[in-house]
């Protein structure tokens, strides 16, 4: 009897030991399996100007959450890839040459400018931000990098967005069809 206590008791302690090393396999592949995001983008301005003199207006701003970066997006009336002009760069202050600065939230500010924000067929704004509050429409709460947004309306049809986020990150600029989309990274190495 004492036997069968003995070798039972081995099987358990056996039965255990493969649990743990199985345990410990699954933690490391999920570990391995973690998100290998690209950062090489830097943190330097990015811009294209556009001579265009039919610029289509913006008509709305939005964000969204990825594994490897926060995303904001502004949408553009009838617009064609490459016709939105746009300067995004870090600023130590979200600043209007009429009203000076406006506070945004955050280790580093982005600010994104682009034109125009009215209707050429109208006359009339097309995106209703309010000078120095948070974009309509638009809660960054819970993102792992955005912290703030603020509208700032520039000089003549000039929109700027102050965008706070949590660090200097790097961050990219693409156009696609309608939208001009901006990456701000999660961080500067390579996995989320």
């Amino acid at each position: 009897m004492r036997q069968l206590g003995t070798t039972l008791a081995a099987l358990v302690l056996a039965g255990a030991g493969i649990a743990g090393t199985v345990g410990t396999a699954q933690a490391a592949t999920a570990v391995s399996e973690s998100a290998v995001c690209e950062t090489g983008w830097g943190s330097l301005e990015k811009h294209l100007w556009s001579a265009d003199d039919h610029k289509p207006p913006l008509t709305n701003i939005r964000t969204g959450q990825h594994e490897c970066f926060d995303r904001m997006v502004l949408d553009f009336k009838g617009g064609a890839a490459g016709a939105t002009g746009y300067q995004v760069k870090y600023v130590d202050k979200l600043t209007t040459p009429i009203t000076g600065e406006i506070p945004v939230s955050g280790g580093a500010i982005l600010q994104i400018a682009v034109d125009p924000n009215y209707d050429p067929a109208t006359g009339t704004k097309s995106y209703p931000g309010q000078h120095g509050q948070p974009l309509p429409g638009v809660n960054v709460t819970g993102y792992k990098t955005f912290r703030d947004t603020r509208y700032a309306a520039g000089l003549e049809s000039e929109v700027r967005v102050g965008l706070g986020v949590r660090a200097r990150l790097p961050f990219r600029v693409m156009q696609s069809g309608d939208h001009l989309i901006i990456d701000v990274a999660h961080s500067w190495n390579a996995t989320s």
